[in-house]
């Protein structure tokens, strides 16, 4: 059986609002599994991002099988982002107008294994360096106690993944988000821990 190959498209601000409601149905599929649990909520995501889709200056990179979206990247400049992820740069000094901040990255099971996943920090960094004002790129991830009965058997982090793209995990760096998990009765609080790294050149 031959395994099903995308390809790599990117978007800038207004430009991905054809696809977002295509993005907001993967988003929430990918993100029902472990690690994030979440039960999806259609508004929200859209509000989301269109949000991003107002920054003249955010990049989408989308993964296409077809017409159909299969993955997507996003990325903003901190300064157009809420008060959640901004205020862990403030609290260290850092400038926030100085930094290119990393949404989420989802991807379909089936196409992963293809360096998908290093395209998109390709494409983001890039972007960020063409836009000339960044010195740095950081996101966040859930964290998980280690012994969560929920976590699959054989479960890995992305940690070397990202350590090997250049980002240092923050000891120090967090923000908090709710969301609702699949089988609870209402949202809950999470704690995200940042990963950090210096633009520098390509």
């Amino acid at each position: 059986m031959s395994v099903p190959v995308a390809t790599i498209r990117t978007f800038r601000g207004p430009d991905v609002v054809p696809h977002l409601d295509a993005v907001a149905a993967l988003r929430i599929g990918v993100f029902r599994d472990w690690p994030y649990l979440y039960a999806g909520d259609r508004e929200y995501e859209q509000r989301y991002l269109a949000a991003y889709a107002r920054s003249p200056d955010s990049v989408f990179v989308l993964a296409f099988d077809g017409d159909a979206v299969v993955g997507a990247s996003t990325g903003i400049p901190l300064a157009d982002d809420t008060e959640a992820f901004r205020k862990p740069f403030d609290a260290r000094g850092i400038d926030v107008r100085s930094v290119f901040y990393f949404g989420e990255s989802v991807l379909d099971p089936r196409y992963r294994g293809q360096g998908i996943g290093h395209r998109f920090f390709d494409e983001r960094e890039g972007h960020a360096r063409r836009l000339g004002r960044f010195g740095m790129t950081a996101f966040c991830a859930v964290e998980r106690a280690a012994d969560d009965p929920r976590r699959p058997h054989g479960h890995r982090t992305n940690d070397a993944f990202w350590i090997k793209r250049g980002y240092r995990r923050q000891d120090d760096m967090f923000c908090e988000l709710d969301w609702q998990e699949v089988g609870a009765d209402r949202p809950a609080l999470h704690r995200l821990r940042f990963w950090l790294r210096d633009l520098g050149p390509a």
